[in-house]
């Protein structure tokens, strides 16, 4: 299938905040769950919480939610006006790579792949005995519920539909599985119908995703005639008046188009191939459209020393053993730091370096040069980075290849310079430094730096592109286990620098190393963002959630589902 890859998320405290909080009172993992459904229609005055509720679930593969919001889809446009629903919601926010068997366990388990593991189509490795399906689910309820699953793709009942009352597959034949569907809409033990669509799936593999390749949305509008007809069929029912259906209509992923140039999105909103629909629909509901939150202006907030270089000031941090980063002859290694400098042009102020003096002897030196930034080494002659003191933050690279016998340097993931490199040795007894050293006296300079990062290897181009807007590391870079040393410098106060990963030492903070708090606005950063940035619009992994409440079925908090629930506001009007 057609791949799409971006850069990753990063975080906002503000939101993160008040959205813990939030998570705290939706997810409790030492208690079951309550079931704000049921507890919802308590004070029903209509006497609709007596009626047997039923649920419909529709699925529809590869209809990315913006491009459905674009078309105006007769049918689903009339079903949102009694819905919960988000043209913004995500079948994974995760880093995991999104297939069709993926996203389809996420909205039959309510977990994502890093519980059940299916992360290709072929559902190898699966850990689907750990996180049953909802069709296993309602089987061990011991309820005698009728579960259907009606299907266009033979892999989604052979691997998530096993335990279903009832399951056919039409191999991609849209129409067989809308003509089935509707039949057995007039069964009166339906309990729960689920059906599966694929057909804009394949147009937009065969096409496009785009919104306005016509194959594709023909494809999506076709789907939409169907969930009409469907729609018709479930309220014909005979036995509908004394029954209350959930009808849930989600696509299982996007599909991977043309990304915005422009945009400053690096959030998993931007990434077409995890958007899509979700849709919780009632004839009792009122509307209630969720939006995504501001993805475009996400502040990166943390703290730093403040580096002034005035006479009286020139604070710096610096390890303590001179040794330390003494990578000798064609050595291997890079080093990695996020900055912010005044606007304006400085003369030579080093930032940061391992040098006993700025520009001379053996060792390196980076520094502010006009209103660009340069690395000096007795290794390679200059080499020049480009603009940097603008007062926003920029991610700077340096990297020394021994193997290659090059240097380079990057500024945000981008190649600047790169030097050949002699055969110096450029060891020394200088420590490790951050601000200012000997040489480097331009007064007017003022800077703060953060997560910064020493590998023992020269990192690639392709390796620093891929992770130039980040604001932290972790694990999932594949580059982690190379770090020698990271400090994110998170700490706010004191004289330490924390070193996290255990293979380095802390800095220490010399006097007059003043702290300060920010929240800027970086166009070259994506800062990470709490996880509950991700649950402020509907997930794949809610629907089996919401399926659950709404059929009053408690969840044990020993599932360990991902997905919360959503809860409606009911309108009076009696359907």
């Amino acid at each position: 299938m057609k791949k799409y890859t971006f850069k990753k998320q990063g975080k906002n405290l503000a939101v993160a905040a008040v959205l813990a909080l939030l998570a705290t009172m939706l997810f409790t993992c030492n208690k079951d769950f309550p079931n704000k459904l049921k507890d919802a229609s308590k004070n029903d005055t209509l006497g609709i919480n007596v009626k047997t509720r039923k649920v419909l679930y529709i699925i529809v593969d590869g209809v990315r939610g913006r491009a459905l919001r674009s078309l105006s889809a007769p049918n689903i446009s009339k079903i949102v006006k009694n819905s919960i629903y988000a043209y913004d919601a995500l079948s994974d926010y995760g880093s995991n790579t999104v297939t069709n068997a993926g996203a389809w366990a996420n909205m039959i388990t309510g977990v994502t792949a890093d519980k059940h593991k299916v992360t290709t189509d072929d559902f190898a490795g699966n850990n689907l005995a750990a996180y049953p399906t909802l069709f296993a689910r309602l089987k061990q309820a011991g309820a005698g519920y009728r579960t259907v699953s009606i299907a266009s793709t033979a892999s989604f009942n052979t691997n998530l539909a096993g335990d279903a009352t009832y399951q056919k597959t039409y191999e991609d034949d849209d129409a067989a599985v809308k003509g089935a569907v509707t039949d057995e809409l007039q069964k009166e033990d339906a309990k729960l119908v689920v059906a599966q669509f694929h057909s804009a799936e394949l147009a937009g593999e065969a096409s496009s995703f785009e919104d306005a390749d016509t194959k594709y949305t023909s494809a999506i509008l076709k789907i939409d005639g169907y969930v009409g007809e469907i729609m018709t069929a479930l309220a014909a029912r005979k036995t509908y008046a004394a029954e209350n259906w959930l009808v849930v209509i989600a696509s299982n992923k996007g599909g991977a188009i043309e990304p915005d140039p422009n945009s400053t999105d690096f959030t998993s909103y931007a990434d077409a191939t995890r958007n899509n629909f979700i849709v919780f629909y009632n004839p009792r509901f009122s509307t209630l459209f969720v939006p995504k939150p501001e993805t475009d202006n996400i502040a990166y907030t943390n703290t730093s020393i403040t580096y002034d270089y005035a006479g009286s000031k020139r604070p710096n941090a610096s390890l303590q053993d001179p040794t330390t980063f003494n990578f000798g002859v064609y050595g291997n290694f890079t080093v990695q730091v996020l900055i912010k400098s005044l606007p304006g042009e400085f003369y030579y102020p080093t930032f940061l370096s391992k040098r006993v003096t700025a520009f001379t002897g053996a060792g390196w030196n980076m520094f502010l040069e006009g209103d660009a930034w340069t690395l000096n080494s007795s290794v390679a002659s200059q080499a020049q980075g480009t603009t940097i003191n603008d007062g926003l933050w920029h991610k700077l690279t340096a990297v020394f290849d021994g193997t290659n016998k090059k240097v380079r340097v990057y500024t945000d993931g981008v190649l600047n310079t790169t030097r050949d490199m002699n055969g110096n040795n450029p060891n020394n007894n200088a420590s490790f430094k951050l601000g200012y050293i000997p040489g480097s006296e331009d007064e007017s300079a003022n800077v703060l730096m953060t997560n910064l990062q020493v590998y023992n290897v020269a990192l690639t181009t392709q390796q620093i592109s891929d992770y130039s807007c980040k604001t932290s590391i972790d694990e999932s870079n594949p580059n982690y286990k190379d770090l020698v040393g990271y400090w994110p410098m998170t700490e706010g106060s004191g004289n330490l620098l924390k070193e996290k990963t255990g293979k380095g030492a802390d800095l220490l903070v010399g006097a007059n190393g003043d702290w300060e708090n920010f929240s800027d606005l970086s166009p070259a950063l994506c800062p990470d963002i709490n996880t509950s940035f991700f649950t402020m619009v509907p997930n794949n992994v809610d629907i089996p959630f919401e399926i659950y409440q709404w059929m009053s079925i408690t969840i044990p908090a020993s599932w360990k589902l991902d997905g919360r629930s959503w809860n409606p506001v009911y309108s009076d009007i009696k359907p």
